[in-house]
């Protein structure tokens, strides 16, 4: 395999590589536009979208950290990116080029102040798997097998920059304006910034096991602290398949139940019990193991969930508050969905359309069981992305809606819906987690 001797770390550097990859972005619309003359428009745009995400992709890759995490994120979004994109930058979730050895050696020199051969039995400099942000190797002490996940040299302090890079072509793509819109890249940096901090990750990790270690067919390795440190976290070694392997192949339709409806329960107990959710639901995560538990991996990534977004979150998926205008209406404005400088026209518009997007997103919600199995539920999802995406009132209006919560809340359910769509799961008991509340 591919391996890394170095990773750009200084801003220019980074900036440099971000901007060769543009380059080429630019070269494949050109080729596009040639496309037009000679193919059909599906077919140049199923060009286009395969060459931009193979090049950005293998742009990012090598530059690890925040950019590679983006890719990684939009990778969850099945229903809104083309499947050219999918595809290809789901590759980041547990299989990028590694570090070499020699890097690898160096880098956990420099952050633990001891070499591996000091403090494990064995360790292999060659990474099990690589993804954004860390990669992970085998050891062994005392007899116990390990994981060790050593993160990416420079990673953390390239963050900011990585983002200020970004931020002009997500304005320009997500219609996002006004003085309003940092709280979001706040939201996205600051969440990154924990994703880097191994010492609180340990934390997470303890406090998530012991919060949910009675929920059955659940699984979770045992984390140690003395083999640990802010850039280095030391854990049980978890024998199983990643999911997207273990549904990319034939398995029984108990099983998809069974594994569907563990993750349910865990991700609703930590909804509605703890406030407090693992964010970052892809399948380089989860394994499956032999006897179709669910085993979960790395909480870099947990949202804390306020009261005061909480409330009128769970309170607008009912079901009864989509009949109710003027109820309706109130949980949009505590949900900084409409705002109170909203013009007439803006406040009909962003109704309609939540009203639209929310009344099918929270379906789910509201029935006692439900069938993630559906495709036409998952169609439905696309074609109001694609409806509201192509829309031009839309454009000239400004598409900075909602609280900052909603990123990572968003994220979450997207990624759960399609994880549970994955494993055809088609009998989801929707309250099952309340049976676990202690």
């Amino acid at each position: 395999m591919e391996t890394i001797d170095n990773i750009p770390i200084s801003k220019i550097q980074r900036a440099t590589k971000i901007v060769k990859t543009g380059a080429k972005v630019g070269v494949n619309y050109l080729k596009y536009y040639g496309d037009k003359i000679t193919k059909t428009e599906l077919e140049a745009k199923s060009r286009l979208d395969e060459n931009n995400a193979e090049d950005i992709y293998d742009g990012l890759k090598n530059l690890k950290g925040s950019a590679l995490k983006v890719a990684q994120m939009l990778s969850m979004d099945k229903n809104i990116l083309p499947k050219a994109y999918v595809d290809k930058f789901s590759l980041s979730q547990f299989s990028v080029p590694p570090l070499s050895p020699a890097l690898v050696l160096k880098t956990f020199t420099k952050y633990f102040g001891k070499a591996p051969n000091e403090l494990y039995d064995s360790f292999n400099l060659s990474s099990e798997n690589a993804a954004s942000i860390g990669q992970v190797h085998r050891a062994e002490l005392n007899g116990k097998k390990l994981a060790v996940k050593i993160q990416y040299p420079g990673v953390a302090e390239s963050i900011s920059s990585d983002l200020a890079m970004v931020k002009p072509i997500a304005i320009q793509m997500f219609n996002i304006k006004g003085k309003d819109s940092d709280q979001y890249f706040k939201e996205v940096e600051n969440k990154l910034i924990d994703e880097t901090n191994y010492k609180l990750e340990l934390e997470q990790s303890q406090a998530i096991v012991e919060a949910c270690k009675h929920i059955p067919n659940l699984k979770f390795p045992n984390y140690y602290p003395e083999l640990s440190s802010e850039r280095i976290i030391s854990m049980d070694w978890m024998t199983g398949e990643h999911l997207s392997e273990f549904t990319n192949k034939d398995f029984d339709k108990a099983q998809g139940n069974k594994i569907g409806q563990t993750l349910w329960d865990f991700f609703m107990y930590q909804m509605h019990v703890l406030k407090k959710v693992h964010a970052d639901p892809h399948p380089g995560n989860f394994l499956v193991n032999e006897v179709s538990e669910l085993i979960v991996l790395d909480f870099g990534c947990m949202k804390t969930i306020p009261e005061d977004f909480y409330i009128p979150y769970f309170e607008m998926a009912k079901a009864e508050n989509f009949s109710n205008p003027k109820m309706f209406e109130e949980k949009m404005f505590e949900l900084e969905i409409l705002k109170p400088t909203d013009s007439k026209s803006e406040l009909t518009f962003f109704t309609e359309m939540f009203h639209a997007l929310l009344s099918l997103f929270t379906l789910p919600f509201n029935a006692e069981t439900f069938d993630f199995s559906d495709p036409a539920f998952f169609e439905k999802i696309t074609e109001l992305g694609e409806r509201y995406s192509k829309n031009t009132e839309l454009r000239k209006m400004n598409g900075n809606r909602g609280s900052k919560h909603f990123i990572y809340m968003n994220r979450t359910f997207f990624g759960l819906y399609n994880l549970l769509h994955d494993l055809k799961a088609n009998d989801i008991k929707v309250n099952n987690y309340i049976k676990y509340k202690k």
